[in-house]
C-alpha cells in the first residue's frame, strides 16, 4: 500500500513537476486552501487536488461543468482522462474521484497485468483492435508522464521493484496443453491483429525463448508485441497524467481545470443530484454496495488470488530478462529474473472484497495454481512462495460478441431529481486492463455529450435483458 499523505484539513498537496502557469521555470511546492466543502454528509477535504485551484477567479460568470467519478481504478482514471480530454474547451470542469482506498488499491491494482487483445484460446476478441489502439494509448500517456516526472513522484507503492519498471515489452507465450487446444489454437492464430501479432512456434523455437519451458505437443502461440503491466505503477501515473492535462488545459484554454480525490466511500447516491451535472459510477464489484443499484446490474462477483514467488537468492537459474510471461491454465506475469506473479484463482459469488489474503486462503490457492503453473515451467518449483493479494472481480453476462462491460446511462433506474445524469461502467471482469481505454473514451463522450446514444449498442443491450428480468 502506499503511505498515506498527511495533510492538514482543507489542504491540497500539489503536484511538483508541472509547469507554474505564470512561470517559465518550474516551480516549488504550492498549497492551496479549500474554499468550499462538501454539501452532503460526512464530506471532506480532497486528499489531492490539481493545481488549477491556484487560478480560481471570482469575476468568471461562467459555471464549471461539474462531474463526480466514483471509483480509481481502470475505468474511473479513464473516463477522468477522457472527460478532460474531451471536454468542451470553453467552459470550466471541476471532477471530483471518490475511493475509498485510493488510486488503484482496489481490484484493478490486483490484476495480474498481461496485455494482449485475445481470448485464452488466441481468438481475438470483440472490438478487439479498437481495445488495443486505446490501451495502448493510454499506456503511452502514463508512461511519458511516469518518465518526466519519477523523481517526484506523490504515491509510490512499497510493492513495486526497485528498477521502478512500469511495462515489460518481452510478449506473451501460450503452449498448447492438449490435442483439443492445440487444434483450436493453431486455427485461431490465423485471424490475428497486425498490432499485435501471433507466430505458431514449435517445441525448439518455444525452448529458444523460454529455455524450461514444457511444450508437449509441440505446438505453442508466441504474443511478441503482448506486454506485462504494474497495474499499481500504471494508474498511479495516469492519475498524474490526468493533473497535468488539467494544468495544460487551464493554462492554454484560459478555463480551470480541477480535479480532486476523496478517499472516503460513497455509501448511497442520495444527494449527488445537487452536486453534480454527472455521476459516473466505476465501482466494480462494489457497485452492488450502492443501494440505488443493489440488485438492478446483471453482474456476478468473482473473488481471485494472485500469489507472488520468488527464487532464492542463492539458487541458480534465473529467468531470462528476455524471456515472455506466459499463459495457460495457471499464468505466469514475469517482473524480473527473480520475481513472478502466478494466477489466477476463481472464486464465484464471493463478496469478500479485502485485497488482503488470509494464510488459509493463499494456501488454497497454492493448491490449485502451482501444480498448473509448474506442469508448463518445470523450473517453478525451486521458487518460493512470498505473499499474495486478492481482487473481487464484477463479471458482465455472456453476449453473442462475448463478455463485454456494461456502459449506460441509468435514470431509469435511479430516481434523480434535478439537471444531474447517472452512468454506469462496468463488468469489465479479468479484462479491464484491456476494455478500459476504450469504456472510458466513449463513456465521457457520452457524458459530455448527455447522449446514451454514442455507446454502441453492444455495451448497452444488457439492458433490455435487465428489464425482462426485472418485469
Amino acid at each position: 500500500m502506499p503511505p498515506a499523505l498527511h495533510l492538514r484539513p482543507g489542504l491540497h498537496r500539489l503536484p511538483t513537476d508541472f509547469p507554474d502557469p505564470n512561470s517559465t521555470g518550474r516551480r516549488c511546492l504550492q498549497r492551496a486552501w479549500v474554499t468550499q466543502r462538501r454539501s452532503y454528509a460526512n464530506a471532506s477535504s480532497p486528499l489531492l487536488s490539481s493545481s488549477s485551484l491556484l487560478q480560481r477567479s471570482s469575476h468568471r460568470s461562467k459555471c464549471p461543468l461539474r462531474y463526480a467519478v466514483l471509483g480509481a481504478g481502470f475505468a474511473g482514471l479513464s473516463v477522468v482522462w477522457h472527460l478532460l480530454k474531451h471536454g468542451p474547451k470553453e467552459s470550466p470542469m471541476r471532477i471530483d474521484i471518490y475511493d475509498e482506498v485510493g488510486i488503484g488499491a482496489g481490484a484493478s491494482g490486483v490484476s495480474g497485468g498481461l496485455l494482449h487483445p485475445y481470448s485464452p484460446k488466441a481468438k481475438l476478441l470483440w472490438g478487439g483492435a479498437e481495445c488495443w489502439k486505446e490501451c495502448l494509448e493510454l499506456l503511452a500517456v502514463a508512461e511519458k508522464t511516469m518518465q518526466a516526472g519519477t523523481s517526484n513522484r506523490i504515491m509510490q507503492d512499497s510493492s513495486c521493484t526497485s528498477d521502478g519498471t512500469m511495462i515489460w515489452r518481452r510478449g506473451i507465450l501460450r503452449p498448447a496443453t492438449s490435442e483439443k487446444s492445440m487444434k483450436i489454437l493453431k486455427e485461431n492464430a490465423q485471424n490475428c491483429l497486425e498490432g499485435c501479432s501471433l507466430e505458431v512456434l514449435d517445441r525448439n523455437a518455444a525452448q529458444c525463448l523460454i529455455p524450461d519451458l514444457c511444450v508437449p505437443f509441440n505446438f505453442a502461440v508466441y504474443m511478441p508485441l503482448a506486454m506485462n503491466i504494474h497495474p499499481k505503477r500504471y494508474l498511479e501515473a495516469l492519475f498524474l497524467a490526468c493533473h497535468h492535462l488539467a494544468d495544460v488545459e487551464s493554462i492554454s484554454s484560459s478555463e480551470e481545470r480541477e480535479i480532486n480525490l476523496f478517499k472516503e466511500p460513497i455509501s448511497s447516491l442520495h444527494g449527488l443530484s445537487e452536486e453534480y451535472d454527472a455521476v459516473i459510477i466505476c465501482l466494480g464489484a462494489k457497485v452492488d454496495m450502492l443501494p440505488e443499484l443493489s440488485g438492478k446490474l446483471p453482474l456476478r462477483t468473482c473473488r481471485g488470488v494472485v500469489a507472488e514467488l520468488q527464487l532464492p537468492a542463492n539458487m541458480g537459474g534465473e529467468y531470462g530478462d528476455k524471456s515472455p510471461s506466459i499463459l495457460s491454465d495457471a499464468w505466469l506475469a514475469f517482473q524480473g529474473p527473480r520475481r513472478v506473479f502466478m494466477g489466477s484463482t476463481w472464486e464465484w459469488r464471493s463478496k469478500n472484497y479485502a485485497s488482503s489474503v488470509s494464510e488459509e486462503e493463499a494456501s488454497r490457492a497454492m493448491e490449485e495454481l502451482f501444480p498448473k503453473a509448474s506442469a508448463v515451467y518445470p523450473a517453478l518449483k525451486k521458487w518460493t512462495f512470498v505473499g499474495a493479494r486478492g481482487g473481487l472481480r464484477a463479471m458482465p453476462p455472456l453476449t453473442p460478441h462475448g463478455s463485454l462491460p456494461l456502459l449506460g446511462c441509468m435514470d431509469d433506474v435511479i430516481e434523480t431529481r434535478g439537471r444531474c445524469m447517472y452512468w454506469v461502467v462496468g463488468g469489465l471482469g479479468s479484462r479491464g486492463l484491456l476494455y478500459h481505454g476504450l469504456v472510458g473514451k466513449l463513456t465521457a463522450q457520452a457524458v459530455i455529450s448527455s447522449d446514451e446514444k454514442v455507446l454502441p449498442l453492444e455495451f448497452t443491450s444488457w439492458k433490455k435483458m435487465a428489464s425482462k428480468v426485472t418485469t
